[in-house]
């Protein structure tokens, strides 16, 4: 009788199994490692869900297609904005930080004591930084 993973819907059919098998030159024990937890909870092969695979996976710094299927279709147009469903900005992460030493750096740390210890010549300083 074969097991139930009742979590596992993937694993329900014995079929789609995948045999075991490890990584060849590893270090001493791991091969053996894989195979136990491969026993343990087996894998599945991977869905051939064709919706999801004939996105293309865009590259960082070329513009994506804005005529091609999304490829989130459950999510919100409005995710990561502060108003309508989806998750709000909290989702986007920290904001990048500028280069440390650069004009965008030091004006964002004078700008800070400038408004923990607001005067004119940081105030200044600032305006040059920022112009």
């Amino acid at each position: 009788m074969a097991e139930q993973y009742p979590n596992r819907t993937d694993l329900q059919n014995p079929a789609q199994k995948i045999a075991k098998s490890a990584a060849k030159g590893q270090t001493y024990g791991k091969a053996a490692e894989q195979m136990r937890a491969q026993e343990a909870v087996p894998m599945a092969k991977a869905p051939t869900d064709t919706v999801a695979m004939s996105a293309p996976t865009p590259v960082p710094g070329q513009i994506a297609d804005l005529a091609a299927p999304t490829n989130r279709p459950n999510e919100p147009i409005t995710t990561g904005m502060p108003f309508g469903p989806g998750a709000g900005p909290e989702i986007m992460g920290p904001p990048l930080r500028p280069e440390a030493g650069s004009n965008l750096d030091l004006a964002e740390r004078v700008r800070a004591v400038a408004a923990l210890y607001p005067n004119a010549a940081l105030l200044q300083l600032l305006m040059d930084l920022e112009a």
